[in-house]
């Protein structure tokens, strides 16, 4: 009977690519270092979702906001977006927050925080759960669920439960669950910075 050694890590501690098939069915879990990168660049292009919303709802670029909407222009960063929910359970709850100043204050520095500790790989846990949060009630007002507004037109959902909102949550969880700022990011320094604090990853 002969036992298996251990694969040797990379300096990054990950498997190498050669040893990846024979130690996922012992580890259930393989991150080589192609796959890491892979997941790197997922990291930074889901950071940049949250911090492209951000800036062209501070500033308007006239992609979804207009220059005369821009929030330093005295626009609303919700009020659009909100004040036209027409479908759901909270549908009237959401359109009553539309454009107050702690629904705008809350949204914009949830989407800054975001941005920023996902791209630079840090606070990946609280990211994820604090992601998934404004994702759920983002989902929450487009309510895919409904065939039908509330005035009897079609409500324009493609899929009545997975959408953009959920699929976008999910990587925050992944990301967060495969330590994807250690690669190409600041994930390393950040989990000596907190030492002990492991809900701070």
């Amino acid at each position: 009977m002969s036992i298996e050694s251990e694969p040797k890590l990379t300096d990054q501690l990950q498997v190498p690519p050669q040893r990846a098939a024979q130690t996922a069915r012992m580890h259930g879990a393989v991150m080589t270092p192609s796959g890491a990168k892979v997941i790197a660049v997922l990291r930074v292009a889901t950071g940049l979702v949250f911090l492209w919303a951000f800036l062209d709802k501070l500033f308007g670029w006239g992609y979804a906001t207009t220059s005369a909407q821009a929030w330093i222009n005295g626009g609303s960063p919700t009020k659009g977006f909100l004040s036209h929910v027409e479908v759901g359970p909270l549908a009237s709850t959401l359109r009553s927050w539309a454009g107050a100043p702690w629904a705008d204050w809350l949204f914009m520095l949830g989407l800054l925080a975001l941005g920023v500790a996902v791209i630079a790989g840090i606070g990946l846990r609280i990211a994820a759960g604090a992601g998934t949060l404004l994702l759920l009630f983002m989902w929450i007002a487009e309510w895919p669920l409904a065939r039908f507004t509330e005035t009897g037109q079609a409500s324009g959902s493609t899929n009545p439960i997975i959408d953009y909102h959920l699929l976008y949550a999910i990587v925050l969880i992944a990301l967060a669950a495969v330590y994807a700022g250690n690669t190409w990011g600041f994930g390393r320094w950040w989990a000596q910075l907190v030492n002990q604090n492991r809900w701070l990853l």
